[in-house]
């Protein structure tokens, strides 16, 4: 009887073994199912992903073109009507100028005092633009702001300024015109 028990026992225990093969290979082509469907969605998704990337990307760079094209016409803009104010403020000392030329009968005297308020308002738009005189006389030579013309000897120190023969002038601290001067130097 131990032998048909033991049999039976074999039996059964092959039997077990075959249903747990089954089994086991069963849900070895569930999870291989589950996987391929997991990484077709995983692809799915990381397409749909990359779809969105690539439109943020065409984005951005029509964005970026736009800007580009947008600054260089404010650049055009800018250096094309730049001096539009300065225009319009020297259109006044021009008006003036004209008035004083329409005027048939004048004295020299009328003239001069013409002249003196025209230069006083020409003077007024310089302040406006920030337009200063570089009247260097007695001070020393300074080659960023001056232009020595001539060097002659003379009684004050060397590198002097003596006399001025033109007026040099700057725009917010950057020179326009360097003043011409004449400069000091040793007596030999």
């Amino acid at each position: 009887m131990r032998s048909i028990q033991n049999f039976m026992s074999k039996s059964q225990k092959k039997s077990t073994t075959k249903s747990n093969q089954q089994s086991s290979q069963e849900e070895t082509k569930e999870k291989e199912v589950t996987s391929k469907e997991n990484q077709e969605e995983s692809l799915d998704n990381l397409k749909a992903k990359i779809t969105e990337l690539e439109g943020a990307v065409l984005y951005a760079k029509a964005e970026t073109e736009n800007f580009r094209k947008r600054s260089i016409d404010e650049i055009d803009k800018a250096r094309k009507y730049a001096i539009e104010n300065f225009a319009s403020e020297i259109l006044l000392v021009k008006d003036s100028l004209d008035a004083a030329l329409m005027i048939d009968e004048s004295s020299l005297e009328n003239y001069k005092e013409g002249m003196d308020l025209t230069s006083k308002q020409l003077i007024s738009v310089f302040e406006k633009l920030n337009i200063q005189e570089v009247d260097p006389k007695g001070e020393v030579f300074d080659p960023n702001f001056h232009e020595a013309m001539t060097m002659v000897e003379s009684d004050q120190d060397a590198n002097t300024v003596i006399s001025v023969m033109q007026k040099g002038y700057t725009l917010n601290d950057r020179v326009l015109r360097p003043a011409l001067v004449t400069v000091a130097k040793e007596k030999n």
